[in-house]
C-alpha cells in the first residue's frame, strides 16, 4: 500500500459502501475482540505488567501509520535530558534485521546502528536527540535492564509503546496526526485503529500533531479521554542538505524549483504538503510502502522526470548515493517542537516522581556501553 486508501478516513458511508466493507467489519470485530483481551489479559488478568528498575514513559498512538510517534517521542526524550534526567529511548526496530536481543544504535555520543540492521526509526531516533542512548531489541524490558546498567538510566522512553502491554509505564502519552486523526474510528482492517476507542481511556496525555481535529473527532476523543492533559506538536522543515553529504542548502532554493519527491512514508501527503508549502513544484513522485527498504532499481531513471529530488531524513539512510547515477537527491529535515513545552514537562516530572530542578543532575556525556564494544 503506497498510500492510506482514502475511505479509511470516511465519516460518512452510504448503505452500498457499508455492504460492500461487510467481510472487512467482521475481520475487524475479531482483530477489536483480540486486541481487547490481549490489554485486559496484563491489566486485569494473570499476565502482570512487568516493573522495571527505572520510570517508563510510552510515546504511541491508536492508529496505524505514520502519527508523529517517532519524532515526539525523541523531543521528549532530548528535553528530559535537558532538564538533568538521564534518559534513554528504546524501540523494536520495526523492519529491522539485526537479531540481537539488544542492539545499540547510539550510546549517546556515538551512532553505531545502520538502518538496515537497526531498522529505519532507531536512527531518526539517535539523529534527534543527541546525548540520548537508543536502544533496539524485540523485549522492552531487556532494553531496560541493559539501560540502567550501561547508562544508569532514570527514564526509559518507549517508541511506538502504547501497544506493548508487557511492561509497566508511568506515563502514558498518545499522539495523532490532525490532518488525519481517528480515521473513521474502525479497527483494523475496516479502519486504521490498532485498539478500540475505548483505549483512549488509558491515556495521561494526548499530543494532537501540526493542527487541531475536526470538531466531531475532538468530541470523541474529549468524551472518551477527558482527563488526559492535551498538548500541541509542530513539525517545521529545518534543513535541506545533498544526500551524498555537504553543506546545508538553504530551504529557499526549492521555491519555485521543479522537483521530484521519493519517500517510503505511511502517509506521503504531509510531506508533500511540506514541499509545496516551501514553494516546489512537484512536477514526480516516487512512493514506496513504509519501512520500505530500498534497492538500485528503486531509483533507477530519476533524472528522466526531474533534475532535483527531494527525500525523507527516514528514507536518506537507506539510500547510496552510487545508486543514483549523478542525479541530485536532497534530504528534507524536519524539526519537532511542542508548544509551550515547560508545563507539559513539569506535569511530566510530577507524574514520574523526578523532583524538581534541585533534584536534577547537569546533562552530561552518556557512559560508553561496555557490552557495545
Amino acid at each position: 500500500m503506497l498510500s492510506t486508501p482514502a475511505w479509511l478516513q470516511e465519516d460518512e458511508e452510504t448503505p452500498l459502501q457499508r455492504l460492500a466493507r461487510l467481510p472487512l467489519a467482521g475481520l475487524a470485530a475479531l482483530y477489536g475482540a483480540a486486541a481487547w483481551a490481549h490489554r485486559a489479559w496484563y491489566e486485569r488478568g494473570p499476565g502482570h505488567p512487568l516493573r522495571l528498575p527505572c520510570k517508563v514513559v510510552s510515546v504511541g498512538s491508536l492508529v496505524v501509520g505514520g502519527s508523529g510517534k517517532t519524532p515526539t517521542a525523541a523531543w521528549l526524550a532530548a528535553a528530559l535530558r535537558g532538564r538533568g534526567h538521564r534518559v534513554a529511548l528504546a524501540s523494536r526496530g520495526y523492519g529491522r534485521r539485526g537479531r540481537a536481543a539488544v542492539e545499540v544504535v547510539s550510546d549517546g555520543r556515538f551512532v553505531r546502528g545502520r538502518a538496515e540492521t537497526s531498522g529505519d526509526e532507531p536512527m531518526l531516533l539517535a539523529a534527534h536527540a543527541p546525548g540520548v542512548p537508543v536502544l533496539v531489541g524485540a523485549r522492552r524490558d531487556t532494553l531496560a535492564y541493559r539501560a540502567v546498567d550501561a547508562f544508569g538510566t532514570q527514564v526509559l522512553v518507549l517508541d511506538d509503546g502504547f501497544q506493548h502491554h508487557r511492561v509497566h509505564r508511568d506515563v502514558d502519552l498518545l499522539v495523532f496526526a490532525a490532518d488525519f486523526g481517528l480515521g473513521n474510528r474502525c479497527v483494523l482492517p475496516r479502519g486504521p485503529l490498532r485498539e478500540p476507542l475505548s483505549a483512549l481511556r488509558r491515556a495521561h496525555a494526548i499530543g494532537l500533531v501540526d493542527g487541531s481535529l475536526p470538531a466531531a473527532q475532538e468530541a470523541w476523543l474529549a468524551a472518551r479521554a477527558p482527563r488526559a492533559r492535551r498538548f500541541s506538536v509542530i513539525r517545521r522543515p529545518a534543513r535541506l542538505r545533498p544526500l551524498a553529504g555537504g553543506a546545508e542548502v538553504p530551504l529557499e532554493t526549492l521555491r519555485g524549483r521543479s522537483v521530484g519527491m521519493l519517500c517510503g512514508i505511511a502517509r506521503p501527503r504531509s510531506f508533500r504538503q511540506v514541499l509545496l508549502q516551501l514553494g516546489a513544484t512537484l512536477v514526480a513522485e516516487r512512493l514506496f510502502p513504509d519501512h520500505h527498504v530500498f534497492r538500485p532499481r528503486d531509483v533507477r531513471d530519476l533524472a528522466s522526470q526531474a533534475g532535483l529530488w527531494i527525500t525523507t531524513e527516514k528514507d536518506a539512510g537507506k539510500l547510496l548515493p552510487s545508486w543514483l547515477g549523478g542525479t541530485a537527491m536532497q534530504v528534507l529535515g524536519l524539526e519537532t517542537q511542542v508548544r509551550d513545552p515547560e508545563p507539559l514537562l513539569d506535569w511530566l516530572e510530577g507524574r514520574l516522581s523526578l523532583g524538581g530542578s534541585a533534584g536534577r543532575e547537569a546533562p552530561r556525556s552518556a557512559a560508553p556501553d561496555r557490552d557495545a564494544r
